[in-house]
């Protein structure tokens, strides 16, 4: 029933305003500001991989937390942990272990790689959170963005308890 008054408004709505895109799931054109499928800045039509350090717990938290989000879209999201032995940055673009240690790292579903703020948008988009993805990298937010994650990208190991060894070779954390 919803669906029905959902695609009556829409068409309705259509007919007064410029037409511009077609709503996959109804078959009907519809206005821009129906068209969400079109406002997503990233997509993840074929899969994205995040490549995260599986050691540092903050970003663990986090990676459990998208996984949990992404538990109804299998295969949108691989979930690369770097701290494994076996991780292998030819595999994943080029990006080392220690460039993946420095800041984040995205290989989008067109293989191209997002690095920082822009990495966590596509991250986000792709486990459903595409508003949060595209508030962080709106205009008046985004500086503010870049410099928080650059301080935290900067401490975290520190603040996990780790040193700098971790960025250019497998760690641990410290025990003390």
């Amino acid at each position: 029933m919803f669906s029905k008054v959902r695609i009556g408004l829409a068409s309705g709505l259509a007919r007064w305003h410029n037409v511009t895109c077609v709503n996959a799931k109804t078959a009907i054109q519809v206005t821009p500001a129906l068209c969400r499928h079109q406002h997503r800045t990233f997509s993840s039509e074929s899969g994205v991989k995040v490549l995260y350090d599986g050691l540092c717990p903050i970003c663990v938290t986090e990676i459990r937390f998208l996984q949990f989000l992404q538990k109804n879209r299998p295969g949108k999201v691989d979930f690369v942990d770097i701290s494994l032995s076996g991780y292998d940055g030819a595999k994943y673009k080029g990006v080392s272990y220690e460039m993946a240690m420095e800041e984040m790292h995205v290989i989008d579903e067109k293989d191209e790689v997002h690095r920082g703020i822009p990495a966590f948008a596509v991250m986000y988009s792709a486990v459903g959170l595409g508003w949060l993805g595209r508030f962080m990298m709106w205009p008046p937010v985004r500086p503010f963005m870049d410099k928080s994650y650059a301080i935290f990208a900067k401490n975290r190991l520190k603040w996990t308890g780790r040193g700098e060894e971790c960025t250019t070779g497998r760690c641990e954390k410290k025990t003390q």
